[in-house]
């Protein structure tokens, strides 16, 4: 077919960048090379991974970066059921990831077995939304997906485009538009009337904010709530920073540690309102569960409905959370004063300071204070992430990348990989335990190839330390979680990158400082031995 004539991939490719899509990630296969050649015509670059999760990933990353969806394709089959876990991961973290896939033609599928599946089938269960494009219609359905993804809480999005569809000539396709939704703001009436009502009357009010506040943007009218209130925030871990955590009104994060929700679990109780913002419990450990009595009064604002069951809630706002916020805030602010829970706000930043000289809380400590102030922090699943999300001070929202609804290793490279792309001249770091750093090592090598310098700090204890203290705490046996050393450093060296061994905090301040300025990717293996999280999580 000559080039003056659009293909199917062509049509779909263009609109994918008008939507604001800039990258996309993936393997090619024989099935998707006519989208991957559509793609670099309309200006996306694709960029070759080692594995179709990473690129997941990676999309996701770049999202945090640039705030357009992320782009993922796969061929059929292997592809397919590869990228599965990163899409569970995008419709459990709330990532708009839109999933393109090659397919084999119905009529061949129905004779032609060789790698064929439903991919559709398999994939439902974990999108909002599933199409497969037609001659007439590859405009139609990426403007569906990038607006089903993006509306309410975000998620992923997935798009079959069969082979004749992609390299044969594309249909006549009317204009289409659709416009994203606004998210509704809240109705005058009684419900409204009610809730201010509630806020007036409290005494200690309390906010417990999450990831919703972060993706309607409403971190500005969260700090104005909060400070005319006067109400102590916590946020959930993918929320940290959506105020500045040096705030006063800052308490901490929750989510996954015992220990610090023996503080800030009582505060809840003591509270005489919750105003949930955004909050998702999703994120919570199950102990989050029915976390109050259900008479306390408590006003839920969310970006969609909730079927979950974890709470009760006496109002709830469904749709736009700072336009709600700003209908609830009184007219006459709250004296400017310590909060009534300061107290509780020492005691956890208490809890986590380094008593000894070495151990993964001097690690994220000492890379705290080295690391500049505008850092971007990612971090993979396991106990270090626990530790980690109560130490690390976010200053902005999304200043820590994780996931955390869905928990899945092998996430921290490639997530700091894709916001680095999106935002070159930002400070990156990924956090990950050794184990995770092996699940997805290939990806070290796709750091040199996309030349990507972020520094890679992982905790090495030759273990799967939280499994390993699950068993531990249920006098279980110790199995299947402990595992060789391996030569971390000698592997960057191998796959195009800096290595080296830490074993003290004035080691690493000093390689750490030196990886600011270097042209690849830098990997400090700090070792902190076995059981090494006993006691701070």
């Amino acid at each position: 077919m000559t080039k003056d004539l659009k293909t199917g991939a062509d049509r779909l490719a263009e609109a994918l960048a008008e939507a604001g899509i800039r990258h996309a990630f993936g393997i090619p296969g024989g099935e998707v090379l006519a989208f991957v050649e559509a793609l670099n015509a309309a200006g996306i670059a694709t960029h070759l991974v080692r594995h179709e999760n990473a690129g997941g990933f990676m999309a996701e990353g770049v999202w945090h970066g640039s705030g357009a969806p992320g782009l993922l394709y796969a061929t059929l089959g292997p592809g397919v059921a590869n990228a599965i876990n990163v899409i569970a991961n995008a419709e459990q973290d709330r990532v708009p990831l839109i999933f393109v896939t090659g397919a084999v033609d119905a009529q061949d599928g129905e004779r032609y077995t060789h790698q064929v599946f439903d991919h559709q089938a398999l994939l439902r269960p974990i999108v909002k939304g599933s199409f497969k494009a037609t001659r007439e219609t590859c405009r139609l359905v990426a403007q569906k997906a990038i607006t089903l993804a993006l509306s309410g809480r975000p998620g992923p999005v997935h798009i079959d485009l069969p082979i004749s569809v992609a390299e044969g000539a594309a249909g006549n396709e009317p204009a289409y538009h659709q416009p994203l939704p606004s998210p509704m703001r809240p109705a005058e009436g009684t419900d409204l009337d009610a809730a201010r009502a509630l806020v007036a009357k409290a005494a200690r009010p309390i906010i417990l904010a999450g990831l919703d506040v972060v993706n309607q943007h409403a971190g500005a009218a969260l700090l104005s709530f909060a400070e005319a209130l006067n109400a102590p925030v916590i946020t959930t871990y993918k929320a940290k920073g959506v105020i500045d955590e040096d705030h006063l009104l800052a308490i901490s994060s929750a989510g996954l540690s015992p220990k610090a929700d023996r503080h800030l679990l009582p505060l809840l109780t003591e509270a005489d309102l919750i105003i949930l913002a955004g909050y998702d419990p999703i994120e919570m450990r199950a102990n989050w569960k029915n976390p109050w009595p259900l008479d306390k009064p408590v006003i839920d604002i969310s970006a969609e409905m909730k079927l979950h069951g974890m709470h009760a809630a006496r109002k709830s706002f469904i749709g736009d959370v700072a336009a709600t916020m700003t209908a609830l805030t009184p007219a006459k602010a709250k004296p400017a004063a310590a909060s009534w829970a300061e107290a509780t706000r020492h005691k956890v930043r208490e809890a986590f300071e380094p008593v000894r000289a070495w151990g993964p809380e001097v690690v994220f400590s000492t890379l705290q204070q080295v690391m500049p102030k505008d850092t971007v922090a990612s971090a993979d699943s396991g106990a270090h992430r626990i530790l980690l999300s109560q130490i690390w001070a976010c200053h902005q929202a999304r200043g820590m990348l994780q996931s955390s609804g869905l928990c899945t290793m092998a996430c921290a490279v490639p997530l700091a990989a894709g916001y680095k792309m999106a935002q070159r001249d930002a400070p990156v770091i990924a956090f990950v335990g050794d184990a995770g750093l092996e699940m997805g090592l290939g990806e070290l090598a796709t750091l040199r190839d996309l030349d990507l310098p972020i520094l890679i700090c992982v905790l090495v204890d030759d273990s799967l330390s939280l499994i390993e203290m699950k068993q531990r705490s249920s006098q279980r046996p110790n199995s299947s979680v402990d595992f060789g050393s391996t030569d971390y450093p000698a592997l960057a060296k191998a796959l195009g990158g800096h290595g080296i061994w830490i074993d003290d905090a004035k080691a690493l301040a000093k390689e750490a400082k030196a990886a600011l300025t270097r042209p690849t990717f830098t990997l400090l293996a700090c070792r902190i031995g076995r059981r090494a999280y006993d006691g701070l999580l």
